[in-house]
């Protein structure tokens, strides 16, 4: 540990900041963004003596005390003042730029394997349009209005909407545009589609269940052939005499229908509905062994890479970074012509040369020019098709020369057998199984909802303690809340409207004296009540944005479910009851958040306070020690008293076990310990674990969690969290 004081020069200002080294370079940035504002995934350190552009790999404890903050992609004037020395400091980083030799030996590389390439590379013998024109066929079938209608029919449009604008307000976007609804609900299309179609290692006997063994190719019926169906596999039943026929159906038509196959068939029926909503897409076709899906972004402007089996999308270096597959042709189809999209897929354009054998270049080329005229022979959209392909080549060979993410991980193939990943050299790490980061952004909890909610119990429950009201009646007046809520979230989220009875007597009733004290509630979730005209019932519907409402409703029946079973637990409810943990009172919120580490994009570390049971914090690499660090919102002051942690949904091995809780008031120079657990089990999965700051009165913007070790560090190297809450101070 080396304890250093640096001063930063940004603009015309400068700043003081005390560091320990062995904190690493991801809390300097967090420290320099909280005095500059300067994002860290924005910022450039460089060391003022040494001109040395900062990374992970800088030994800090010998740097200059000098360094200089330049805001990446602004308008600073320290870059306007730097350009005339640009080129040295982007030479020595790494991360943003290669060194002018290595990018040379990488042309010289290109250049050796086209040459080998054009020597070992077969004269065209019709091979290669051979295996590509049945798929400029096939694509055509995703135009039939008839299969279309078939496709839609299958999907919950209203549910994928509302699930796509809730993911945009997450990230504090409640009036998205059109492009960006249109994206946000294609990564939806794709999330339901991996849940709803099945993949086939063997299928199941259709007689009885069980498992099956495969016997080898069948004749196809006149039935499975009318549907594409060339090949069928025969599989016979391990107890019964039964044979299982698997044909291998082309058609999209009859997929959507049966909704089960391997990556084929996936990609196939996933593009038909792509197609089905109005995306301009295209089938992958990899030469070694797969298919998946290309959709153009019109909010991002480019070709987006989708992958249904796996449920992965704009992650195109998944195959040859996480899988290790060797690609060599990767072929764009679609209506309007094929093209040869393998740069997107590469890093080692060299290496992938040698292997386009089939034929050369310049007849691959050909071969694509033709069936592409083929196919816009009659286009009204020519020009605009030409240019988006000119764009596509430009990106396609900016990407193909850009420094890969090395902070980003990729898995291993997850769809199919293990054995059989394992036997085509695609499984990957056996650790390894989602798409992770370990350089996170600085993200925004947009929890302002949870906040308001929590706070909005109290007047409910002081009106229970008011009227002495007992425990179990108490219950049954949370549980009609808690029925007209779920009412509520299982309607259309464009038009929720839900009704009760008033005083009726029965336990499903709801007593009118407690309306006033359930306007909170209703307020904080987008909700207004008015009263029928018979004047024996209440209808609850939405006031103002109903994406607020889609947003806390999961929010509100979690914490209700909490508080019922919380309230059920008490013999008798008076004043005293009315405290931490069962109120959940002066909650903080709107703050940002910065990770050691995230899952990418469920696992993302907001998530781990957003209200919400079923989502969490995920850590790839934290199962021996990681951190999150939580800044209030606009630098405020404020005094910790209590924090809850919740486990999350599975894997018990990953729940926290050892940690320690900082507040800072410098920006992170100092650590001020707030409260230090050790040995700390959660018995059960949704477990909620309050504790009391054990040394109270200390004031601090900047709150962070060392998470020492996890339940059982031999059996994981992830760390899992459902939620995290912080309790301030009334005063």
């Amino acid at each position: 540990m080396v304890a250093r004081k640096f001063v930063i020069l940004h603009e015309d200002s400068s700043f003081n900041i005390d560091y320990n080294t062995e904190d690493g370079l991801e809390v300097l940035q967090y420290q320099i963004f909280s005095v500059t504002f300067v994002p860290p995934d924005e910022q450039k350190i460089v060391a003022e003596d040494d001109r040395v552009v900062l990374s992970d790999e800088t030994d800090l404890a010998s740097i200059s005390d000098k360094l200089r903050l330049l805001s990446i992609g602004g308008n600073s004037e320290e870059e306007k003042k730097s350009e005339g020395t640009s080129g040295e400091i982007q030479q020595s980083d790494a991360e943003m730029v290669k060194s002018d030799e290595e990018f040379a030996r990488m042309l010289q590389a290109e250049e050796e394997a086209m040459m080998f390439q054009q020597f070992a590379a077969q004269q065209d013998n019709g091979e290669f349009e051979r295996r590509i024109r049945p798929y400029v066929s096939q694509v055509l079938m995703y135009e039939d209005p008839v299969r279309q209608e078939a496709a839609r029919k299958t999907v919950p449009k209203d549910e994928l909407e509302e699930k796509a604008l809730v993911s945009l307000a997450k990230e504090g976007n409640f009036e998205p545009s059109k492009e960006e609804k249109h994206y946000a609900f294609l990564l939806q299309l794709l999330f339901w589609f991996k849940r709803s179609f099945s993949w086939v290692n063997e299928p199941s006997c259709d007689y009885c269940g069980n498992k099956t063994i495969g016997q080898g190719m069948g004749t196809p019926l006149t039935s499975e052939l009318a549907y594409g169906a060339n090949r069928v596999e025969l599989y016979r039943c391990t107890s019964c005499p039964t044979i299982t026929r698997f044909p291998r159906y082309n058609d999209p038509l009859k997929l959507v229908e049966t909704k089960r196959g391997r990556c084929g068939e996936w990609a196939n029926c996933f593009t038909l509905y792509c197609r089905t909503f109005g995306y301009d897409s295209r089938l992958i076709m990899d030469f070694t062994d797969h298919v998946w899906t290309e959709c153009f972004s019109h909010s991002l402007g480019r070709w987006i890479h989708l992958d249904p089996c796996e449920a992965v999308y704009d992650k195109p270096m998944l195959y040859e970074k996480g899988w290790g597959k060797k690609l060599n042709y990767v072929i764009a189809i679609s209506k309007d012509g094929v093209c040869d999209v393998t740069k997107r897929y590469t890093k080692k354009w060299h290496e992938v040369l040698s292997r386009r054998t089939l034929t050369t270049e310049s007849s691959l080329q050909a071969v694509l020019r033709t069936l592409t005229r083929e196919r816009r022979a009659t286009s009204r959209l020519l020009s605009a098709l030409e240019l988006r392909d000119r764009n596509e080549q430009e990106e396609l060979e900016r990407n193909l020369h850009s420094p890969d993410d090395a902070s980003v991980s990729l898995p291993g193939r997850q769809s199919g057998d293990k054995e059989w990943r394992i036997q085509r050299s695609e499984f990957g790490s056996d650790e390894n199984n989602s798409v992770s980061s370990s350089s996170c952004p600085v993200r925004t909890c947009v929890d302002d909802h949870v906040t308001n909610i929590y706070d909005s119990f109290l007047p409910i429950l002081t009106r229970f303690v008011e009227d002495d009201l007992p425990v179990a009646r108490a219950v049954e007046v949370l549980n009609v809340i808690k029925q007209v809520l779920v009412d509520l979230k299982n309607a259309s989220f464009k038009t929720r409207k839900a009704r009760f009875a008033l005083d009726s007597g029965s336990s499903s009733s709801f007593p009118e004296q407690f309306l006033p004290a359930v306007e909170g509630l209703l307020l904080a979730l987008s909700l207004k009540s008015e009263k029928d005209t018979d004047g024996k019932s209440l209808t609850i519907g939405l006031v103002g944005n109903p994406t607020k409402t889609a947003i806390a409703l999961p929010v509100a029946l979690d914490a209700l479910r909490e508080l019922v079973t919380d309230l059920s637990k008490c013999q008798n409810l008076n004043k005293d009851s009315l405290s931490f943990p069962f109120l959940k009172q002066n909650r903080v919120c709107s703050g940002s958040v910065l990770a050691s580490g995230e899952e990418l994009p469920s696992g993302i570390a907001t998530a781990a306070f957003d209200g919400i049971q079923e989502s969490k914090w995920e850590e790839p690499n934290g199962a021996k020690g990681c951190w999150i660090m939580y800044k209030t919102l606009y630098n405020q002051m404020q005094e910790l008293i209590a924090y809850e942690l919740m486990s999350a949904n599975d894997a018990p091995e990953r729940d926290p076990k050892d940690w320690v809780l900082e507040g800072s008031n410098d920006g992170g120079s100092t650590w001020h310990v707030l409260d230090k657990q050790t040995c700390q089990i959660f018995e059960e999965r949704f477990q909620r674990k309050s504790y009391k700051i054990t040394s109270p009165g200390f004031q601090a913007n900047l709150f962070r969690f060392r998470f020492l070790c996890v339940r059982d560090v031999n059996s994981t190297s992830r760390l899992q969290l459902g939620s995290i809450d912080l309790y301030k101070s009334q005063h």
